[in-house]
């Protein structure tokens, strides 16, 4: 097992940050870590960081970041009035997986929303990650609900 330390992203964790999300073979078209669409990025960085219910955390190993995630805290009237630790963006760079980094960067979250007054978490997975969802659900989450989304 290899010991990531996770901590809160900084401005110049975000290359970083956008590599791994070009990395990913499933969603990762997008994200290509084009340096003229570096300071998209960079302005997102500074929204996420300024806001004080956005988190964005990387997983160090060797002073490299090898996994990224974040999370949302919102309110809601739901599920008894609950406020929600909304997990987002859970990446691992490749080479890394199956070194339980991914687990340690979810058990974080947990921990980080439990801290922020969560009371439930929640996130949502492409469908064709079969692993992920194997990967979830050994960490305890159920299969709750049905996703969609639309570009605005």
């Amino acid at each position: 097992m290899t010991i990531a330390m996770i901590r809160p992203a900084t401005r110049d964790d975000v290359r970083a940050i956008v590599a791994l999300l070009a990395e990913d073979d499933i969603g990762g078209a997008i994200d290509t870590g084009a340096a003229a669409d570096l300071p998209l990025y960079e302005a997102q960085f500074d929204r996420i960081a300024a806001s004080t219910t956005e988190f964005l955390f990387v997983a160090e190993v060797d002073g490299r970041v090898v996994g990224t995630f974040e999370i949302v805290i919102a309110r809601s009237l739901p599920y008894r009035a609950a406020t929600r630790c909304i997990l987002e963006a859970v990446q691992v760079h490749p080479s890394m997986r199956g070194q339980r980094i991914g687990e340690a960067m979810v058990l974080r979250a947990m921990e980080e929303g439990r801290a922020r007054g969560a009371d439930v978490m929640t996130l949502t997975s492409n469908v064709k990650r079969e692993a992920a969802h194997r990967f979830y659900e050994r960490l305890g989450f159920e299969r709750s609900h049905v996703g969609f989304k639309r570009a605005l």
